[in-house]
């Protein structure tokens, strides 16, 4: 390991836990609209009871002792500390894998399939898992400087697991920003990617208008589905991709305002909304934002990408691909608008889940991605 690698455990202060709740206490909450549960945004009663655990319940210390259990390390790559949680599988075979998370997730998003991963059923590949926060995520370090799009971090990942931790060769997975992220990054360096697992396999988030020619019953279907999305569910990015700062301010006063943008988010996306989630894995999630004021940097690369359009939109990726198919994710997709994207060699519809897979459904999520793996060779 290089020596400018230095172990980064968390530790949150308690002054700054008994900070949260007093704020969580002291919320000055709004009067709810006049209008159907989750249709005009967050529902004000599933967010107070979440804020109320968030304040009297809620234990942060075996979270942070979990995370801590990943030997996290700060790496400085290109003038950014990134800070990777690792879980090794004790494997010579094993593959090192990147895990990439997304927005609004953070490696929480792992918790459940850690052990799947690096301990593999039979007929599944095993791995060494990389674990980073994003730049401007959790509690790494933030970019001090513009540029950081997609196409910067895909090279600095890359960076991170050839030069800093010595991978030649390494499989990269992820949903959400992972799934752009990841692309970008085997689409640049095919010689190193053994592969790529994708839980939000199409490019960009905008749909391709010959989708329609010649869909069936049930690609009407899906892009019905896709309309109603890009009508009412894709506010939040216009706003981050333009204006995050001023969004940012509020969210970092106040710890219900956080959640009130984050939560509808969890339920809107998910199978089954809000019930396919524990409540301290949500809790958790929010603390990746909460205590290190991460969520204006966060939102950032909204605004970057933006910048950088080839980063969400760029030639096929040159490296094996296995689209792992949610039924329930906000981007449904088909085979027939898939393939032509990547170097397919897997399909899966799974048969539950929604867009944070890897928390919803572990046992599935991690199974495709082994099986997948386990395929391929390396």
């Amino acid at each position: 390991m290089a020596s400018a690698h230095r172990s980064a455990p968390i530790h949150v202060a308690e002054d700054e836990l008994a900070e949260l709740r007093e704020r969580l206490r002291r919320t000055r909450w709004p009067e709810p609209l006049p209008a159907e549960p989750w249709a005009a945004g967050t529902d004000l009663t599933a967010l107070r009871d979440l804020c109320r655990v968030w304040a009297e319940a809620y234990d942060w210390r075996p979270h942070e002792e979990w995370l801590n259990g990943l030997d996290p390390i700060a790496v400085p790559v290109d003038g950014v500390d990134l800070h990777v949680f690792r879980a090794p599988s004790g494997r010579a075979d094993a593959i090192p894998l990147l895990l990439i998370h997304g927005w609004p997730g953070s490696i929480v998003e792992f918790r459940h399939v850690i052990e799947p991963l690096t301990n593999p059923a039979a007929g599944q590949a095993g791995f060494d898992l990389i674990m980073p926060s994003l730049p401007g995520f959790g509690f790494g370090g933030k970019p001090a400087e513009p540029g950081w799009g997609v196409t910067r971090i895909a090279e600095a990942l890359h960076t991170l697991m050839v030069t800093e931790l010595g991978h030649a060769r390494y499989g990269v997975a992820g949903g959400d920003w992972g799934a752009i992220i990841g692309s970008r990054l085997a689409q640049l360096h095919a010689d190193a990617v053994i592969g790529f697992h994708t839980n939000l396999p199409l490019l960009g988030v905008h749909r391709n208008a010959s989708w329609a020619d010649g869909a069936d019953e049930h690609e009407r279907e899906l892009l019905a589905r896709w309309d109603e999305t890009d009508a009412t569910g894709r506010g939040y990015a216009q706003l981050q991709s333009t204006k995050p700062q001023s969004l940012a301010v509020a969210q970092t006063d106040s710890p219900a305002g956080l959640a009130a943008w984050i939560l509808e988010k969890f339920e809107a996306w998910s199978d089954g909304g809000l019930s396919a989630f524990s409540t301290d894995d949500l809790l958790t999630n929010l603390m990746f934002y909460w205590i290190p004021r991460s969520v204006a940097s966060s939102s950032m690369i909204y605004y970057e990408s933006r910048l950088d359009p080839e980063g969400r939109v760029h030639p096929v990726p040159e490296v094996p691909t296995a689209a792992a198919v949610f039924p329930a994710e906000i981007n449904p997709a088909t085979r027939r608008w898939v393939e032509p994207n990547y170097r397919l060699v897997r399909y899966t519809e799974l048969r539950r889940g929604g867009h944070f897979a890897a928390l919803e459904q572990p046992g599935l999520y991690a199974r495709d991605l082994g099986e997948f793996f386990a395929g391929l060779g390396h």
